[in-house]
């Protein structure tokens, strides 16, 4: 089996998220949270092209995460992957998808595509059934796990030791209490089913970072409640009070909300 695996994660952020996976048979999109003309840029500039992608796979109907996956699907015909309440939330909001290009994947299948094994598992967000994936080529794995509240055991099970991680890092707790949202919004981003802090995203690294680990990626940073900076020292500094080799084991890689990371191998 041919072992390149490759990954770029094209926007991440409160405003939109995609993430661009790729193996010698397949050309993937999870999420679409952008315009579909700005993903087709980005595309571009890792030198790649949206008539390549095969197949979108979405994790919740958040407009953050779907503005573009109707557009996309039109124009380049491709196979939509999600679960039936997710795709019962976004059916209003993403137009028209053929019949035959809209696949039900549940939280907690695993879809077998051609040369890449794709895992979902569902995570505790205040959408309608929430999931993410694990990707698995060649005996490597990539796992998303941005949007969710807490984790829980199983979702960690599943994303320990992967070979490349996207770690939500959402806000800065401090920037949150004191900012200058209302209440009832940072109820809701602080609690179950809101969004993993820098310190919870940290957390969870130190629980899930084994051997293999090489890439993490930090995700879905607020542009109101955090900055990128800040972010990465969090995490860093927690990561290396547990002893674990930032940058030296592994390498933290930051994310934009508009540019793409560079096409990495797995």
């Amino acid at each position: 089996m041919n072992d390149e695996f490759k990954i770029s994660i094209l926007a991440s952020g409160s405003s939109g998220n995609t993430t661009y996976i790729e193996t010698p048979d397949h050309k993937i999109l999870i999420d679409a949270g952008l315009s579909g003309k700005k993903i087709t840029e980005l595309m571009q500039q890792i030198g790649r092209d949206m008539t390549d992608v095969d197949s979108l796979f979405v994790t919740h109907e958040h407009s953050d995460h779907i503005q573009g996956v109707g557009v996309l699907a039109r124009k380049f015909g491709l196979d939509v992957y999600a679960n039936a309440k997710t795709w019962e939330a976004m059916s209003t909001k993403i137009g028209d998808i053929k019949h035959e290009q809209r696949h039900l994947f549940e939280a907690g299948e695993t879809l077998l595509l051609g040369d890449l094994d794709i895992e979902s598992f569902a995570v505790s967000h205040d959408a309608a059934d929430p999931q993410f994936y694990a990707m698995h080529h060649a005996n490597k794995t990539v796992a998303l796990l941005t949007d969710t509240g807490y984790v829980t055991d199983q979702v960690s099970g599943i994303i320990t030791n992967a070979d490349a991680i996207l770690m939500e890092a959402n806000h800065d707790q401090a920037m949150l209490r004191y900012g200058s949202y209302s209440w009832p919004l940072k109820q809701r981003i602080l609690g179950d089913e809101g969004h993993l802090s820098n310190e919870d995203g940290a957390l969870t690294l130190v629980d899930v970072i084994g051997n293999r680990t090489k890439q993490i990626y930090l995700g879905h940073l607020s542009q109101e409640n955090n900055q990128k900076p800040l972010a990465h020292l969090t995490v860093a500094s927690i990561l290396e009070e547990h002893d674990l080799g930032v940058d030296h084991d592994f390498t933290l890689f930051d994310t934009d909300p508009d540019q793409p990371t560079q096409l990495h191998e797995i």
